[in-house]
């Protein structure tokens, strides 16, 4: 008998789901982001010699890069579900992504301008890929500040879901700001983006880091969504059924 998973649709059912899970994702979280760092900072000693230590910045660098990327897809992804089939979870779920991509997207821009001081001798340069990014750390901050602006919250929600919509199109931006069909087009100083041409012990560090980062965010966010639900669901019945809640009604 399969699992009938449109249950879960139903904030009732997706918070205790999400509690269970959480710890699992924290752990390998942890677990991986040690190895991962582990991995590239001491088990690739002589790769890019001449980029000198530095380099290694890229093990935490690019992977919050990836994942900032991928969690705003994420975000818009949950925000047109939302707004297709008005379900209320899609529309937590979106607001819960938003910080977590925001974090990724500003340690992103932060590492980068170690990079560049380092590599190019300016901690900002109005680089394609720069300045993408910096546009993408915007539209999250906006998206969460419409959220906090309107007070209604079906109103808010559908707001800042067309905000992440129309957003959508920094990603391939961000994309093509080095990888552009004509090489000679991409004024950048970051070089093109090929997992080929990445030696295979760099690519695995930065792979396991990706992967831990992933899983943090699954952790968070779910984290996040469990609160939301909480504060939007505070007067049904059973959310005030729940031990954490009437454990704290009891101590008031």
């Amino acid at each position: 008998m399969g699992i009938n998973w449109f249950r879960y649709a139903s904030p009732a059912s997706f918070y205790p789901l999400a509690g269970k899970t959480i710890p699992w994702f924290v752990a390998s979280a942890v677990l991986l982001a040690i190895g991962g760092l582990y991995w590239g900072f001491f088990e690739t000693p002589n790769v890019l010699s001449d980029q000198k230590q530095y380099y290694r910045i890229i093990f935490v660098h690019v992977p919050a890069a990836w994942m900032s990327m991928w969690l705003y897809v994420v975000m818009a992804g949950w925000s047109l579900v939302g707004l297709v089939f008005n379900t209320r979870l899609s529309f937590m779920v979106a607001a819960a992504t938003a910080p977590t991509g925001a974090i990724f997207t500003f340690l992103a821009l932060w590492t980068g301008a170690f990079w560049g001081k380092t590599s190019w001798g300016t901690w900002w340069d109005w680089d394609p890929r720069m300045t993408s990014e910096l546009i993408l750390l915007f539209l999250y901050i906006g998206y969460m500040a419409l959220q906090s602006a309107i007070d209604d919250v079906r109103r808010a929600d559908r707001a800042s879901a067309v905000l992440a919509m129309v957003g959508l199109f920094t990603i391939p931006l961000i994309y093509y700001s080095v990888n552009c069909p004509d090489p000679n087009q991409c004024a950048s100083l970051h070089q093109r983006s090929s997992m080929k041409s990445i030696e295979s012990n760099i690519l695995w560090a930065m792979l396991t880091m990706t992967l831990a980062f992933w899983l943090y965010s699954f952790a968070v966010i779910l984290k996040r969504v469990r609160n939301i639900i909480l504060e939007r669901e505070k007067y049904t019945e059973w959310v005030n059924e729940l031990p954490e809640i009437r454990s704290q009604q009891v101590r008031s």
